[in-house]
């Protein structure tokens, strides 16, 4: 195997990780339950960091994108949209089922990847939807995903609201974290001849992951049923 399908092939070795995507654990729960409004930031910082789907929809986000400026805004566009449904949806009880959720989410990944390879162009003949619309949408889903994750646990009767906000915040800031080494990594990878081996390779990556993601949900919610 030459050194260009090696590359490409590289992605590939991390699908089952990406596979595990993030959960609920009694670890965070206990974290949630010994401590104040500040253990509730911890928790959503973490959860956003270990939730791959979510970063990896942004990775294909950020791939289209040229400038600072553009990035900013798409990024903030997507933390309004998940802000609304994460706050809102758990503030009211609104539920769904966490397979099916994250299975939408997972054909987030897969479109923003087929995007970005030109699969609108190439194979429906038309240009794809406005990214800044779809940003936002796919922000109010992948916020209701959060949503989902944040009901599971025991966050008790007191202070609901605030713990909501708190957790939201900890999302923000994972978020960033998450963010501010992808964007110097690409940003930087644009000045080597390799960048659009690179390009191909992870976009081709995000289609596979979330194909990947949204059959280990479905047959999540077909064993839980």
């Amino acid at each position: 195997m030459n050194k260009k399908k090696q590359f490409l092939a590289l992605p590939l070795l991390l699908l089952p990780l990406i596979l595990e995507a993030h959960g609920v654990s009694q670890s965070d729960q206990e974290i949630l339950s010994n401590g104040g409004l500040l253990s509730y930031i911890r928790v959503g910082a973490t959860h956003m960091l270990t939730g791959y789907d979510h970063i990896l929809f942004l990775v294909g986000v950020i791939f289209y994108l040229s400038n600072f400026k553009d990035i900013v805004k798409f990024i903030s566009i997507f933390t309004i949209g998940h802000s609304i449904t994460l706050i809102g949806a758990t503030f009211l009880g609104i539920k769904a089922d966490e397979h099916l959720i994250d299975a939408v989410i997972a054909l987030s990944v897969l479109y923003k990847g087929f995007e970005n390879l030109g699969g609108f162009k190439k194979y429906f003949k038309t240009d794809s939807p406005n990214l800044l619309f779809m940003v936002f949408i796919f922000g109010l889903i992948h916020g209701f995903g959060l949503s989902t994750r944040l009901q599971s646990f025991d966050i008790g009767a007191e202070q609901i609201l605030a713990k909501i906000v708190c957790f939201n915040i900890g999302v923000e800031l994972g978020q960033i974290t998450a963010l501010v080494p992808i964007v110097f990594i690409i940003s930087k990878w644009k000045s080597f001849k390799s960048y659009d081996t690179f390009y191909k390779a992870v976009n081709g990556f995000l289609v596979i992951a979330g194909i990947g993601l949204f059959i280990f949900q479905m047959y999540g919610y077909f064993s839980a049923h």
